[in-house]
C-alpha cells in the first residue's frame, strides 16, 4: 500500500491542465500583453495583428520547441479547442464593455490565483518538452534541456525568445532587451527545472517524477507569490548565483586585479625614478655653484 505522500504527489502529477489551468495561463499572458504601451489601441486599430501577438504570448514556447526539433511551427493551430479558448480570452480582455475583465483582474487575490495556476502549467510544459525531446534523441541531455527550457519559458512576454519575433511583427523590436543578454527570473527558473527533469529522465537523479513535479511546482508557486506580495524583484537564488560565479570565475578577477596592482606599482616606481633624476641634477648644480663661489 502506498503512503499518503506518494498518493498525493501521484494524483497531483496526473492533474489535467485543461481547462482551468490553461485558462489561467492564457489570462495572465494576454493581460501582460494588454499592459504593454499601445497594445489596447493596436487591438482596435489592427485586430488581426493583436490576435496573432496574443497567440505568440500563449503558445510561444511550443512554437520555439517545434522550430528547434524541425517540426511544423504552426502545429499549435491544429488544437482547435485551445486556439478557440485563447482567442475567446483575448476577445473578452480587449473588447469587454467597461473593461470589466481588467478591473476584476486588478484585485490582488485574483492575480495570485491566476499566476499560481500558471506556474503549475510551467512544470507540465517543461516535463512535456523534456519527454518529447527524449523521444527524438535518446538520452541527449543537451537537447532535452534546450527543448524543456524553450517550451516552459513562458514569462510575461510569452516565450522569451519568440518575443523578439513578436516585437518585430509590431515594429518595436529592441535588440538590447534580448533575453540572451539579460535573463529574467522565469527564464532562469525554467532553465533550472529543465536541467533537473533532464537528470531525472536520464536516471542521474534518483527521484521519482511525480515527487519531483510536486516539489518543483510548490517551489515555483511559493516564490512567485512571495515576490508578488512583497513587490520585490530580487531573485530567490541570487546568492547562489553570486557564490557560483565567484567559484568558477573569481580566479580570473583576482588575476586581473593582481595585474592591475603590479602595473600601478611599476608606473609609480617609474615616475618616482624619473622625478628623482632632476632633483639629483639640481643638487649637483647647486654644489658646483657653491664651490665656484668659495674659490
Amino acid at each position: 500500500m502506498d503512503c499518503p505522500w506518494d498518493e498525493l504527489t501521484l494524483a497531483f502529477s496526473r492533474t489535467s491542465m485543461f481547462p482551468f489551468f490553461d485558462i489561467a495561463h492564457y489570462l495572465v499572458s494576454v493581460m501582460a500583453l494588454k499592459h504593454q504601451p499601445g497594445a489596447a489601441a493596436m487591438a482596435w486599430k489592427n485586430p488581426l495583428s493583436s490576435w496573432f501577438t496574443a497567440m505568440l504570448h500563449c503558445f510561444g514556447g511550443g512554437i520555439l520547441s517545434c522550430v528547434l526539433l524541425a517540426e511544423p511551427p504552426l502545429r499549435f493551430l491544429a488544437n482547435n479547442t485551445n486556439i478557440l479558448l485563447a482567442s475567446s480570452i483575448w476577445c473578452i480582455i480587449f473588447f469587454c464593455p467597461c473593461d470589466l475583465v481588467s478591473q476584476g483582474y486588478s484585485f490582488l487575490p485574483v492575480q495570485l490565483l491566476a499566476v499560481g495556476m500558471k506556474e503549475v502549467t510551467r512544470t507540465w510544459k517543461i516535463v512535456g518538452g523534456v519527454t518529447h525531446a527524449n523521444s527524438y534523441y535518446k538520452n541527449g541531455w543537451i537537447v532535452m534541456i534546450a527543448i524543456g527550457w524553450a517550451r516552459g519559458n513562458l514569462n510575461s512576454a510569452g516565450g522569451s525568445i519568440i518575443t523578439n519575433f513578436e516585437q518585430l511583427v509590431k515594429g518595436c523590436w529592441k535588440p538590447e532587451a534580448d533575453e540572451w543578454l539579460k535573463m529574467s527570473y522565469p527564464a532562469k527558473v525554467t532553465l533550472l527545472g529543465s536541467v533537473i527533469f533532464t537528470f531525472q529522465q536520464t536516471k542521474h537523479l534518483a527521484v521519482s517524477r511525480h515527487n519531483l513535479m510536486f516539489l518543483y511546482t510548490m517551489f515555483l508557486v511559493a516564490t512567485k507569490i512571495t515576490m508578488m506580495i512583497t513587490k520585490t524583484a530580487v531573485m530567490p537564488f541570487a546568492c547562489f548565483e553570486d557564490t557560483l560565479s565567484r567559484m568558477l570565475f573569481g580566479w580570473q578577477q583576482q588575476f586581473s586585479s593582481c595585474e592591475k596592482r603590479s602595473e600601478t606599482r611599476s608606473s609609480l616606481s617609474g615616475t618616482g625614478s624619473s622625478t628623482s633624476k632632476p632633483i639629483s641634477d639640481a643638487s649637483d648644480k647647486v654644489q658646483k655653484k657653491h664651490t665656484k663661489k668659495t674659490e
